[in-house]
């Protein structure tokens, strides 16, 4: 790939231009030195994939993320010191169209951080390649016996990626469900971000938000959130667990699976819900949800920071609403209840 890289630190430019450069795969595209230098650079160059850092100059990093996004879009990682201790930043760079996160290598205070960046790098080359692609899907689950029978009577299943977190915030703020609702939102983000990420979305919605451990059950009128880089499942007794089969699917946690789960599992009434992203996760899973008599609804394109997922579902006839994203708060809530604040 060719990475270009928007940092105004000189050393830590110069130790992410040495980990791009260290091997054959990759090679740097340009380097920037303010939010503003590299929104122009990307307009004139667009490379496969930018590590942005988050305090710039000019533009930050969120704010150069939101304006190539817009002006020139491409493949952003998020690459920042400490950025367990800057999590609103992180997330409104996600929310604004950034794939994923991980910290500058020389500030990490421990080795490894340069094998963790050409990690993070080996992922996001996979999920470029592969966003116009197919994935092999998850083997199917037996179905839940007939005596089974849900606590619940109503499951929401929303699945985000680029520009999640924000549209999450958007449909879900200010509403908290009923108690007999539960909520399970799936977000692409590395797991050592998701309990920052659960407690980021506390702080915006109104409804109690847990991330998901193995084995918890579903809980009514709060909002569940995947917190693992396996794969969130629902079994046929109606129990939240995570596996890492399928192995080499690009996406995780992946979407995919866990609305696999849910047509094959869920017997009470559901709705999916599949969100901004690159790549085509999520698509044959909600048509796996409308095959099996659920309400699937997708983000149209206007209201999108990356049209793929929703795109990928559309083009399966898997969503019965396009809908922008205004609009798919105010539709759960006149389908479900619950109470607004």
């Amino acid at each position: 790939m060719r990475i270009a890289i928007a940092n105004d630190v000189p050393m830590a430019a110069e130790a992410l231009r040495r980990v791009v450069a260290s091997t054959q795969e990759h090679q740097v595209a340009w380097i920037a030195r303010t939010g503003l230098e590299a929104l122009h650079k990307c307009n004139a160059d667009r490379p496969d994939l930018i590590l942005m850092d988050l305090n710039m100059p000019e533009l930050d990093g969120v704010e150069a993320t939101r304006r190539i996004m817009e002006e020139c879009p491409c493949a952003i990682l998020v690459v920042t010191g400490r950025p367990q201790d800057n999590v609103n930043q992180v997330f409104r760079a996600l929310g604004a169209g950034a794939l994923d996160v991980t910290a500058t290598p020389m500030l990490q205070g421990k080795q490894g951080g340069d094998a963790e960046l050409l990690h993070k790098i080996k992922t996001m080359d996979k999920l470029i390649r592969h966003s116009g692609g197919t994935q092999s899907m998850p083997p199917r689950r037996q179905a839940a016996p007939p005596e089974a029978r849900p606590r619940l009577d109503t499951l929401v299943a929303i699945g985000a990626s680029t520009g999640g977190p924000m549209a999450v915030v958007r449909i879900l703020a200010g509403w908290t469900p009923p108690p007999n609702c539960a909520v399970v939102v799936i977000q692409h983000i590395d797991e050592n971000f998701a309990d920052h990420f659960a407690k980021w979305l506390s702080e915006q919605l109104a409804a109690p938000v847990h991330a998901i451990e193995g084995g918890m059950a579903l809980q009514g009128g709060a909002v569940l959130v995947a917190k693992s880089n396996d794969h969130l499942i629902l079994d046929e007794k109606y129990q939240l667990g995570y596996d890492a089969n399928p192995k080499d699917y690009a996406y995780r946690p992946s979407v995919d699976v866990f609305f696999h789960c849910v047509a094959q599992h869920w017997r009470g009434d559901a709705v999916g819900v599949l969100l901004t992203g690159m790549g085509r996760d999520g698509a044959e899973g909600l048509l796996a949800l409308r095959r099996a008599g659920k309400i699937t609804i997708a983000q149209d394109q206007a209201s999108c920071a990356v049209y793929g997922m929703p795109r990928a579902a559309m083009e399966l006839d898997a969503a019965q609403s396009i809908l922008p994203l205004d609009k798919i708060g105010p539709f759960l809530r006149s389908t479900i209840g619950g109470k607004l604040t």
